[in-house]
């Protein structure tokens, strides 16, 4: 299933929870809170920017070091 998988530089759903260590809803709820932003695919399997996905990470590992 091609929908299960980003284009290059790019995160799923299921990924960016894994990488943030959150579920998919908190995935939806960055979303809804305009921490995080849709870069394509379908309303139901969107796939977000690595970029973002990474600053995401570092900004949460500095709160948690701090």
């Amino acid at each position: 299933m091609d929908s299960e998988y980003a284009p290059p530089g790019h995160y799923t759903t299921r990924q960016v929870a894994q990488a943030l260590r959150i579920s998919p809803d908190g995935v939806r709820k960055l979303v809804q809170r305009g921490q995080l932003q849709r870069a394509g695919g379908t309303p139901r399997r969107p796939y977000f920017p690595a970029t973002q996905v990474a600053a995401l990470y570092n900004d949460r590992r500095a709160r948690q070091s701090a």
